[in-house]
């Protein structure tokens, strides 16, 4: 499943999740790559953001698991008191750089308080994590429109669970990536308020052109 910051995405089939298939689909990409922790990735030659909803998830497992790792708890305090500032920002501002670049200090103040040595392994390891993607956990402060979460790409690919659910593995290889190219380009409408239906229609091969065509239209029509 890939995905951009204007809205589209696009659904792959391949037999396999291998590295190099990644790095070959994704060889000419030039935007944010915003992804999860799979390693194959970072071999990829683009600016880069980590799913930070994908790293509290490990956060919060790991302190049930550990519930009484005080080293945890600390990391998790400490990581919470700077996403939540930027987060607010978000929601009054937007995901505009001119605005977040501010977050940029304290940043640098959370990692210099960061540190392995008597932390527990599980804080280690996340600690370690930090530090490892230290250039890509908060990409997003420097770029208008690109998310910090990889939520669209994971909302999209519910609809291929959905899709499996229904099928019950009855299908031929032609049929599933017929069925993905209908699935990428009905989550691309769903993210740019396009009714699916209409743009299938309408004969249009491009959602964006399709949009534009359709308010030239009504500023007519308003005419």
């Amino acid at each position: 499943m890939g995905s951009n910051q204007h809205g589209g995405g696009c659904l792959f089939l391949h037999a396999n999740r291998e590295g190099n298939t990644i790095q070959e689909l994704l060889k000419n990409f030039s935007g944010v790559l915003v992804s999860d922790f799979y390693a194959a990735y970072d071999a990829i030659e683009c600016p880069q953001q980590k799913c930070l909803i994908h790293f509290i998830r490990d956060l919060n497992n790991a302190i049930l698991e550990h519930p009484y790792d005080e080293g945890l708890k600390q990391l998790a305090g400490n990581f919470a008191g700077v996403l939540k500032p930027i987060n607010e920002t978000v929601d009054r501002r937007g995901l505009k750089k001119r605005f977040l670049g501010k977050f940029r200090n304290s940043i640098d103040q959370f990692y210099k308080r960061l540190a392995v040595d008597g932390a527990g392994e599980a804080a280690g390891k996340l600690v370690d994590r930090l530090q490892r993607n230290r250039n890509k956990m908060f990409t997003f402060l420097d770029f208008d429109n690109v998310p910090w979460n990889n939520n669209n790409a994971e909302h999209a690919v519910k609809a291929v669970a959905l899709l499996r659910r229904v099928i019950e593995g009855h299908t031929t290889e032609k049929g599933l990536r017929d069925t993905l190219v209908l699935l990428s380009v009905c989550e691309t409408c769903k993210c740019k308020n396009v009714d699916f239906l209409d743009f299938l229609r309408s004969g249009s091969k491009d959602i964006d052109d399709f949009v534009i065509s359709g308010s030239k239209q009504r500023l007519r029509s308003a005419n």
